[in-house]
């Protein structure tokens, strides 16, 4: 194998094309760096700018959830009777061959004795629930020379007051 001439070494112009590749290599490489690093640099202040609007939204969040609860809290503290519902019992009607209108008659007298509790509290309601209850099984319901007396079967406390009544006796007027 030939070992190249010496004097080509030698040569400027072949001097100054390696010194410019070394010289070329070590500015393409300074500049990739410092873009590197700029571009490293914006994406590490983004994922921190996220991160505390995560950790600001979670506390937020947090902050909501626990203020929500204790709206729930209250609210359900503070819950209102907004309606009332009466029904008289399909098996006691065909034991007294009661009529549909009859009935209902029954559930509206039934329905205006109570009235009175729309828009009170559930919680003072359901403590006086023996009064309410006493209040509708002392009255005799008079319906075309027929006096009927009724029993409370079951009362459901909610926004929406449900009483099912069924009928103890009845009396005919003459």
């Amino acid at each position: 194998m030939r070992v190249p001439d010496s004097r080509l070494y030698r040569r400027s112009d072949w001097q100054r094309f390696f010194a410019g590749l070394a010289i070329g290599a070590i500015l393409s490489w300074a500049v990739f760096l410092a873009l590197y690093g700029i571009s490293q640099d914006a994406r590490i202040k983004h994922f921190n700018d996220r991160k505390e609007e995560f950790e600001d939204l979670k506390r937020s969040k947090d902050i909501w959830m626990s203020e929500k609860e204790e709206l729930n809290k209250e609210n359900k503290r503070n819950l209102l009777i907004q309606d009332i519902k009466v029904k008289v019992a399909n098996e006691q009607k065909d034991k007294y061959k009661l009529d549909s209108y009859s009935a209902y008659l029954i559930q509206e007298s039934a329905k205006e004795e109570i009235e009175y509790l729309i828009s009170k509290n559930i919680e003072d309601v359901y403590n006086s629930h023996d009064l309410l209850k006493k209040a509708i099984e002392n009255k005799e319901y008079k319906i075309e020379k027929t006096l009927y007396s009724v029993e409370v079967h079951e009362i459901l406390f909610y926004t929406t007051l449900s009483v099912e009544l069924k009928i103890k006796s009845i009396k005919k007027i003459i």
